[in-house]
């Protein structure tokens, strides 16, 4: 094994922890709505059902997350990838929405096409370092009818598939 700094070493090693890709999005009061992939995305409790994602506060989601925004997380399908990487991109705003499946459900955009939906009313936020943790009391869930159960999935810096 190699040593390295630990901002370094975290990174590196964290590229070897799979995880599922969401698109995390919101809307706020003034109607302008974002969206952003993301997959620091994980349950906290099924009694009250909730979940936590991590936003950088440099992001336009924490602009309308700061401000008690609810939130949709949406788990994606691996053949979402286009989806993923628009919605990772430099464009903001409304831009995001121009591809995809949305709908909307009591002002929360969310994709009807994905694996799972969870529409999310913002409960706590803590703030660590340069991003805030933010906690959704889970509103909603809407689950793919689909049998084919086969997650986005991020591994050391390129999509995969379990299928």
């Amino acid at each position: 094994m190699k040593e390295v700094d630990m901002a370094t070493a975290m990174k590196e090693g964290m590229r070897r922890l799979a995880s599922g890709v969401c698109i995390v999005s919101a809307q706020a009061d003034s109607g302008e709505r974002t969206a952003m992939t993301a997959t620091s995305i994980t349950s906290v409790s099924d009694s009250p059902a909730s979940l936590l994602v991590c936003i950088n506060r440099d992001t336009s989601m924490h602009s309308i997350l700061s401000k008690g925004g609810d939130f949709a997380v949406n788990l994606l399908h691996n053949h979402q990838q286009e989806l993923s990487n628009h919605c990772a991109s430099g464009d903001q705003g409304e831009q995001r929405f121009g591809i995809g499946q949305w709908q909307e459900s009591e002002g929360t955009p969310y994709l009807d096409d994905c694996l799972a939906v969870f529409i999310c009313k913002q409960a706590q936020t803590v703030t660590f370092g340069t991003h805030d943790i933010v906690i959704g009391e889970i509103a909603h869930v809407k689950v793919a009818d689909d049998e084919n159960i086969d997650p986005l999935l991020y591994l050391n810096g390129g999509y995969h598939s379990i299928g």
